[in-house]
């Protein structure tokens, strides 16, 4: 869930907003006082700052750990010791 905390503090709250609208960019356009297509843009945008925020994450030491405990190689207490050792020598 670490790419919800890289976003910025807007786009934190769109994805909040289309979560209590269940979805529905109809509503989201009414809450926000825009048209469809334009709540549909900025989906957009937050869609691909998500994938850059993967891709990255996918491609750091973090992300190679957080895979491994997805494939259920480590525990994810082991993958946080590992971080936690890894963040700490990096400082």
């Amino acid at each position: 869930m670490e790419w919800f905390l890289e976003l910025n503090t807007e786009d934190q709250e769109f994805v909040k907003q289309l979560v209590l609208s269940s979805g529905s960019l109809k509503q989201l356009a009414k809450i926000y006082d825009v048209s469809y297509p334009t709540v549909r843009t900025r989906l957009n945008m937050v869609i691909q700052t998500i994938n850059l925020i993967d891709s990255k994450q996918a491609n750091s030491f973090e992300g190679r750990i957080m895979k491994m405990v997805i494939a259920e190689k480590i525990s994810l207490d082991v993958a946080k010791e590992i971080i936690s050792d890894y963040r700490e020598a990096n400082k």
